[in-house]
């Protein structure tokens, strides 16, 4: 049997993405905010990657298209904070899988 190992990517600004091909991470430049819901089909239609970083601003954008994914393990698809600003995201869908685990958001109470 032939395992196919899948690797860890991260899409954002170029900013904010720069510094992860230092620890072997693909990095994904989107600039454009817009372009997110297009550049975020296209990779995870290649089935490459276990998990996807994702910048909260590029997540908002492209979030039709994360949802998708919503019921799956895999890819796990964890928004991070880009160098342009936090909105929330992250913290707000971590709230909401402590709540959905727990039974109570114990975390940002």
């Amino acid at each position: 049997m032939i395992y196919m190992v899948k690797g860890i990517a991260v899409i954002g600004d170029k900013e904010s993405v720069k510094g992860f091909s230092a620890v072997g991470i693909d990095t994904i430049v989107c600039d454009e905010p817009t372009d997110a819901p297009t550049v975020f089909k296209s990779i995870t239609e290649k089935d490459k990657y276990a998990v996807i970083y994702i910048t909260e601003e590029l997540f908002g954008q492209a979030r039709k298209e994360i949802e998708k994914y919503s019921e799956s393990a895999v890819p796990a698809i964890i928004p991070i904070p880009g160098a342009r600003g936090n909105t929330g995201i992250g913290s707000a869908r971590l709230s909401a899988f402590v709540e959905q685990a727990v039974g109570s958001d114990i975390l940002f109470k």
